[in-house]
């Protein structure tokens, strides 16, 4: 076996390498790299977020504006009207006139999507009619008595 005494003047052992390894900044941009096309996956399979824009109030409807079309689902509690839509959006609240007589709706952000609650002193139905326009979905709620 060799020991690390001197040999005609060298030792047995090497002298260390002054040069940073490259190994870590190897491991290191592959990672990265590996996040970036992982992202770039990610954002081209994910549809984008379907977003509630804006509400306008007509005469015995309600106007919203979405950034696509929205599923949409309408159901009646007790004379209330009930939408739910697969879509994200901020809580809001208003007053729409059905023939004369005022009713109040609110949106609030729900379990399974957005929730639009309106509610009047008398039992509420509702029509849901849709359209693209200008880029956007437009989507009418016609309201009227029971």
């Amino acid at each position: 076996m060799h020991g690390s005494e001197l040999k005609d003047g060298q030792h047995s052992t090497p002298e260390p390498d002054p040069r940073p390894s490259l190994f870590p900044r190897v491991l290191f941009s592959l990672a990265l790299i590996g996040l970036m096309v992982g992202l770039m996956i990610g954002k081209l399979t994910n549809p984008d977020t379907l977003e509630l824009i804006k509400i306008e109030e007509e005469p015995a409807a309600l106007v919203l504006w979405f950034t696509a079309e929205p599923k949409v689902q309408t159901t009646t509690v007790d004379g209330a009207l009930v939408v739910q839509f697969q879509a994200h959006g901020l809580t809001r609240s208003g007053q729409v006139d059905i023939d004369g007589k005022k009713a109040n709706w609110r949106t609030q952000p729900g379990d399974s999507g957005l929730l639009l609650n309106v509610i009047a002193a008398r039992p509420l139905q509702g029509d849901i009619s849709g359209e693209k326009e200008e880029g956007r979905w437009r989507l009418k709620l016609s309201l009227r008595e029971e």
